[in-house]
């Protein structure tokens, strides 16, 4: 299902939560998420992986409903793959059954990874960056006290600060600007 006011995927079904969790899938659909479509070639350059091995993953996605063939740039000869999504809202719940409960672990597990290989690799080059960039970055970490109430307050809040900034819903965003990950996450301490 798509929410149309973001154009992202709800994604709720196991099968389709283990389709999305390999780092090449996440790579090839956070690629076709900007809405411009590529081939099994370009899209390998963004996996790190070969074309052939690039376009079973890519009928994999297709599969899951998550991309489709878009139509020839030119004489027909090369196969594009687009999305028509802008990007996920992963969620199960504990009302899902225990398949839905570990496919949906199992995906953010891929995320977790994704995200920290992400951090640990603007620490290694952030001396090498424009200066502007490197005081513009920051990670921090807060420890709150609130209710479970306020939590989800706090969260709606953030991250509607954080959508207007957000690629899908900024098609022409100014010459300098530059892609930006954003983790936030908020969970109640053991």
């Amino acid at each position: 299902m798509i929410d149309e006011s973001r154009r992202q995927t709800r994604v709720r079904d196991a099968a389709t939560m283990r389709a999305l969790s390999h780092p090449a899938r996440i790579a090839v659909l956070d690629r076709l998420f900007s809405g411009e479509p590529a081939t099994a070639t370009e899209l390998a350059e963004v996996c790190g992986l070969s074309p052939s091995a690039t376009s079973y993953h890519l009928r994999a996605l297709a599969k899951a409903g998550m991309i489709e063939e878009a139509p020839s740039r030119g004489d027909g000869r090369e196969r594009l793959w687009r999305s028509q999504h802008r990007g996920l809202d992963v969620a199960t719940g504990p009302e899902r059954g225990p398949a839905e409960q570990a496919a949906d672990r199992e995906l953010a597990t891929v995320f977790l990874d994704l995200e920290e290989a992400r951090a640990r690799e603007w620490l290694a080059r952030r001396d090498s960056e424009p200066y502007e960039w490197y005081l513009a970055s920051a990670s921090a970490g807060v420890r709150l006290v609130a209710t479970a109430e306020e939590l989800r307050e706090l969260n709606e809040r953030v991250l509607a600060l954080l959508e207007p900034y957000a690629r899908r819903s900024r098609p022409n965003p100014p010459p300098e600007a530059r892609a930006v990950d954003v983790t936030y996450r908020t969970f109640p301490r053991a």
